[in-house]
Formats: structure tokens, sequence, C-alpha cells
């Protein structure tokens, strides 16, 4: 019962982070403007493919997590600090109701409606995988110390792929529903909580960067 508790309490963790972080409901209208033009299942298959490549994005991110930072020498600490300054930044940014700009530049929206093929660039890589996204998935995996934990985050990254591939299928139900204010609201509430697990991470970034300056 307690370990069931223990990975109910990470996936929901790692379930919010990761769908907020990849944000399908603001690329939704960008998509539409991308594939405008473009027939139904055309656009269906674009969605699909830039899901798919966003999701092993993350997952290969997730599992090679500790190979990455031990190559690099860099410390469990310090990349949970690094992660969570980046995961607030763009918090602070949706708050302000703006795409964040870690997610994409402003030329890529531009270049991907001059694209035949979207689906890789931009849209899996940055919109949906981009810095933000890698760095929550990395910080995530330093959580999974077990078996359970690891499947558990890996689930979380295919369901978070499934609701980004429905929300894409959707852009132009989602994109009139919402609405400009809709949208605008959305973006915040998310940006409020990311901005809160980002405070999050970079807490234990610093307890696990004075555990490990203590002396024996």
């Amino acid at each position: 019962m307690g370990e069931s508790s223990v990975l109910l309490r990470f996936a929901l963790l790692a379930f919010s982070s990761v769908l907020i972080i990849v944000n399908p409901f603001s690329t939704a209208p960008l998509f539409v403007t991308m594939t405008e033009g473009a027939p139904p299942a055309k656009r269906h298959r674009t969605a699909w493919r830039a899901v798919v490549t966003a999701g092993v994005t993350l997952m290969v991110f997730a599992v090679l997590g500790d190979a990455l930072l031990r190559l690099f020498s860099i410390t469990i600490g310090a990349f949970r600090i690094a992660g969570g300054v980046i995961i607030f930044g763009i918090g602070m940014t949706m708050l302000r109701a703006h795409y964040p700009r870690e997610q994409q530049t402003p030329e890529e929206p531009v270049e991907g409606t001059t694209k035949d093929d979207i689906a890789l660039i931009p849209l899996a890589i940055p919109m949906l995988s981009g810095p933000g996204a890698i760095s929550t998935v990395l910080v995530l995996g330093q959580h999974a110390n077990t078996w359970g934990h690891r499947v558990v985050l890996l689930a979380v990254i295919a369901l978070t792929c499934v609701v980004s591939y429905y929300v894409l299928r959707s852009a132009d139900y989602v994109t009139h529903i919402m609405g400009h204010t809709g949208r605008q609201l959305i973006s915040r509430l998310m940006g409020l909580f990311l901005a809160v697990i980002a405070v999050q991470f970079i807490l234990n970034g610093v307890q696990d960067a004075l555990s490990s300056l203590r002396l024996p």
C-alpha cells in the first residue's frame, strides 16, 4: 500500500509536469495555421508523426538521463536547479499569456507554414519537446529510483503524447471552443502550476547540493 501510494504521487507529479510543459493546447492554434489547406487525413498523419517523435525524444532523455549527466560530470543537484530555472522561466512567460520562447522562436511558425513536412521540425521539436520538456523529464528521471518509477515515467510520457495527438487532431474545434480568452486563461493557470513545480525542483536541487557539501 505504501509503495502504491508513492507511485501514485509520482505519477500525478510527472503527468502534471510533462503535460503542462508540453502544452498541446498552446500548440493547437499554431498547428491550425501551419496545416491550413491540408486535407484532414494529412493533418492527422502530421499530428501523429509529431507526437510520436516528441514522445520518443522525451523517452530517450528520460531513460538516458543518468548516463548523460555522468558523461558531462554534472551533479543531480546542479541539473535540478538549472532545469528548475528553465521551467520557472517558461512558467512565468505562460503567466503573462505569451508562448514560451524556450519552446519556439517567432520564426518557427512562419517557417512551418512554408514547409511540406512540419511534423518533425518545428512541430515535434521544439514546440512539443523543447528544452523545457527535456529538462523536465531529465529531472523527473532523477526521482525515478526504482523500475516502478521508471515505468510510470515512460507511461506518463506516452499518455501525454496520446492527449497531445487528440488535441492536435481536434485543433480546429479546440481553438474555436477555447477562444482567445480561454487560451490565455489556460496558459496562465498552467504557468502558475509550472512555476510552483519549478520552485520545488530548485529546492530539491539546493538540498542535494548542500548534502553533497557536508563533511562525512
